[in-house]
Formats: structure tokens, C-alpha cells, sequence
């Protein structure tokens, strides 16, 4: 049997993973601004091919920057749960460390968001300015890791 003593420095890891949950809400609130500039209606997930076709150049670029930020909210969703997941079990044996991870990773979702859907930048290659999460995801999946093998044997 294991005894877990959580340390005070937990409170670090909670408001973190809060704080990636407010992340959260924060692309769905921008993902709303750019489906409203580029008039598309509930339910349509993404501007199909036939609606960017038809669109003029402006309001084509408004459906493309419409579907970057929303493919940007979609790349949020798919790793988030992984985020949180390691991001509390990993802040059970090293709570500042794994909160120092979450926090990185969400600057970083916050540049990639911002950079998926840059005036300058085509294709939505401003995103990688923000693959520094993949980084700070991989050290809290290592984080987790260790957390448990500490707690195994």
C-alpha cells in the first residue's frame, strides 16, 4: 500500500490545470469572432471547398482564417486531455516541476493559435512558432512517467 502525502506545491499544478480549461473557452470565444467575420452559420464545423470556391477573395480569406482557428481549437481539443491528464498525476511526486511544464504548454498553444491564423504567414505556417508545446507535453508525459515509476517501486 502507498501513502500519498500531497504536497502544498500541488495548489501550483490545480491552478495550472485550471488555468488550461479557461485556455479552452478561449478558442472556442475566437473561433466564434472568426465564424462571425467570415458569416458562417451553426452547425457548419469548417468552410467546405464549394463555399470557399464561390466566396470573393475576401471573404474567401476570412472562411480560410475561419477554418485555421478552428482547426487550431481542434488540435487544442485532441491534446488537451493528455496535457491535463499527465500534468495532475505527474504533479503528485514533482508538482512544481509538472506545473512549470502545463504552464509552457499553454504559452505555447496560445502562440500556435494566434500563429495558425497570422495575416502574414500562408498555409498557416505561423503555427510552428508555437510547436514549442510538443516540448512541454513530451516532459509531462516524462513527468507522469517517473511519477509512477517512483510510486511502483
Amino acid at each position: 500500500m502507498i501513502a500519498l502525502t500531497i504536497a502544498p506545491e500541488y495548489g501550483y499544478v490545480v491552478l495550472t490545470a485550471v488555468g488550461t480549461c479557461f485556455l479552452g473557452t478561449w478558442h472556442g470565444i475566437r473561433c466564434s469572432s472568426f465564424r462571425k467575420a467570415a458569416g458562417l452559420g451553426y452547425p457548419t464545423p469548417y468552410a467546405d471547398s464549394a463555399q470557399l470556391s464561390a466566396a470573393s477573395a475576401e471573404d474567401k480569406h476570412k472562411l480560410y482564417l475561419f477554418n485555421c482557428a478552428q482547426r487550431a481549437h481542434g488540435n487544442f481539443l485532441e491534446n488537451h486531455y493528455m496535457a491535463l491528464t499527465t500534468l495532475l498525476i505527474g504533479g503528485l511526486h514533482y508538482p512544481l516541476l509538472s506545473s512549470a511544464f502545463g504552464l509552457i504548454w499553454s504559452l505555447g498553444r496560445i502562440v500556435y493559435a494566434v500563429g495558425y491564423t497570422s495575416q502574414t504567414k500562408e498555409n498557416g505556417k505561423g503555427r510552428l512558432a508555437g510547436a514549442f508545446f510538443w516540448l512541454a507535453q513530451l516532459g509531462l508525459f516524462v513527468n507522469a512517467g517517473l511519477t509512477g515509476y517512483s510510486m511502483a517501486f
